[in-house]
């Protein structure tokens, strides 16, 4: 289990409204009092309702506004 301290939900908002959530890890590549080695994991998907329970808790949440342009479509004749 995770503490507080070494554990970030993220929220990916889009301008289409759809969310995305996400839960990331502190690791260390060689021991724990190396500073230099310590960096977040990759992202893994997880539920809003995990996400809104871990935000009341006081957990770290992060919010990543996307402002992507959208795909551009290009007609194939």
């Amino acid at each position: 289990m995770h503490t507080k301290q070494t554990v970030k939900y993220i929220c990916h908002q889009y301008p289409s409204g759809n969310c995305y959530y996400y839960k990331s890890e502190i690791i260390t590549h060689r021991s724990w009092e190396c500073l230099d080695s310590l960096q977040w994991s990759t992202p893994r998907p997880i539920t809003e309702g995990t996400f809104s329970k871990r935000r009341k808790q006081g957990y770290k949440v992060e919010f990543v506004y996307q402002t992507k342009q959208p795909a551009v479509i290009i007609p194939i004749r």
